[in-house]
């Protein structure tokens, strides 16, 4: 990412599992300077002793007040939008929140930065905005929406909005991992939804490449799908006792409000004007106007033909798998620390 060296970055939600990965890896870049835009104080203050680099400066407000972003978009040359609310129980309790910070805070966030001429917003996205059944999803679906429709509505802009979506990310802040590792030391049953239910699994470094790259390449309105294997959660379970030379005792607690099975990543729809991308997929923005000339009598086979990519149907990964792909994570080996 040679474009970034002495450019001004913004992260929103810059003190999160994703966000403050990212600030690290742009650092590393010879960026003239990384904002962090979060509403945690604590958080902030944590990181700035951590980090301790005279190029990071913090910034406190909400995606969800415009004035804040236009003051942190000011100057900037690139934004990476990783703010939002992402429990998914949470969001089932509280909707009107996820509206509020996944959705306006996002339109907020593409606004401010077309004003203040910001070249390129990556705006992070999520399965679960796939056939949403919570939400969360839905919060992020219109998210995905939001930006799309800014690149429809405005083709001259200087800004070029685009998104990602992957799926679950190992290790991350409130995720399973780190909870089955605290109840394995704590000699706690682990608490499983649902052994068979799947998801897609991926490490933070991984999330940044997939935001690097959709940096990199993307058009206006492009939508970037990481590919992933995926696990059930029995056999997550299973490899994080092992690694801990445990043998773990189960409860099955049921899905959670608004889980799923399985997650999809990309719908049949999607993947039927995709470009393959090796680890990835480039899904393009549909670009047909509010005429809907194209496919309106004879339809497209090629859709017809095609099949989601979800948990269920991608690779598997089995319990040594999994263990390998653990071990093998920086953010792991610190939980066991």
């Amino acid at each position: 990412m040679s474009d970034l060296a002495q450019r001004t970055v913004l992260v929103t939600g810059g003190t999160g599992s994703f966000g403050s990965t990212m600030v690290k890896y742009l650092l590393d870049r010879d960026v003239r300077q990384v904002r962090v835009l979060s509403r945690d104080e604590l958080k902030q203050d944590d990181m700035r002793r951590q980090i301790n680099d005279p190029r990071v400066a913090f910034y406190l407000g909400d995606v969800r007040d415009r004035a804040s972003v236009d003051r942190a978009t000011r100057d900037a040359d690139f934004v990476f939008h990783a703010a939002a609310l992402k429990q998914v129980p949470s969001c089932e309790f509280f909707p009107l929140e996820a509206v509020q910070t996944n959705i306006l805070g996002s339109a907020n966030v593409i606004e401010s930065s077309h004003a203040n001429g910001v070249q390129r917003v990556v705006c992070l996205g999520t399965d679960k905005a796939v056939y949403p059944v919570n939400a969360m999803g839905n919060s992020k679906a219109l998210m995905e929406k939001t930006a799309q429709a800014f690149a429809r509505n405005n083709p001259n802009s200087e800004t070029v909005v685009s998104t990602v979506r992957y799926g679950n990310v190992l290790c991350s802040r409130g995720s399973v991992v780190p909870l089955f590792v605290e109840q394995l030391r704590a000699g706690r049953r682990l608490t499983i939804t649902d052994p068979a239910m799947t998801r897609f699994l991926m490490s933070l470094e991984e999330a940044v490449d997939l935001v690097d790259h959709a940096f990199r390449v993307s058009k206006p309105g492009d939508l970037f799908i990481r590919k992933a294997p995926a696990s059930t959660i029995e056999t997550l379970a299973q490899a994080v006792a092992s690694i801990l030379g445990l043998e773990p005792e189960v409860d099955v607690i049921g899905t959670r409000h608004g889980e799923k099975l399985y997650e999809t990543l990309a719908t049949r729809e999607e993947l039927a004007r995709s470009v393959d991308q090796g680890d990835y997929f480039r899904v393009p923005i549909d670009s047909r106007d509010l005429n809907y000339g194209q496919y309106f009598e004879e339809g497209d086979s090629v859709v017809e033909s095609a099949d989601d990519y979800h948990s269920h149907n991608t690779t598997r990964l089995s319990v040594d798998e999994v263990i390998e792909q653990l071990t093998a994570l920086p953010a792991f080996q610190r939980l066991l620390q």
